[in-house]
């Protein structure tokens, strides 16, 4: 199988890191506008706690981005660049995508901490089997 397979995914869910900003500004800056910041805490994240919350969740969700996929895109090039790259490993990657947008619309949508930590559970089943996978492998 091509390492292009699993690239896909991680370009994938790159591209959803870039929808993400996009929400998150096109709600932050009006908010940020509409609220009283001190000007003191403007470049302070406790000046984002003036915020309403469903502003806050989506760059909340937009942070989450940037931790546990880290990892993703890391073992996903792994995989890539040893040539490792087999359908369970592709079709986890695309499980871990698709995971990872439906986690970011309930964080920024209904926020349903449960269900979010649920779908975060899943996510990390996927990412397991990326990691366990490729451990067995080149261990």
């Amino acid at each position: 199988m091509e390492a292009s397979a699993i690239l896909q995914p991680v370009v994938a869910l790159g591209l959803w890191s870039g929808v993400m900003m996009i929400w998150m500004y096109a709600t932050r800056i009006p908010a940020v506008g509409n609220a009283k910041i001190p000007e003191a805490e403007m470049g302070h994240p406790v000046g984002m706690s003036y915020l309403p919350s469903e502003v806050r969740r989506i760059a909340d969700n937009y942070n989450h981005l940037f931790e546990q996929p880290t990892l993703f895109y890391a073992i996903a090039l792994v995989i890539a660049v040893a040539g490792h790259v087999d359908a369970m490993a592709v079709n986890a990657a695309w499980a871990f995508v698709i995971i990872r947008v439906v986690h970011s619309l309930v964080q920024a949508t209904v926020n349903v901490v449960l269900l979010r930590f649920g779908i975060f559970l899943l996510s990390w089943v996927a990412l397991l089997i990326l990691i366990v996978r490729e451990a067995l492998v080149i261990f």
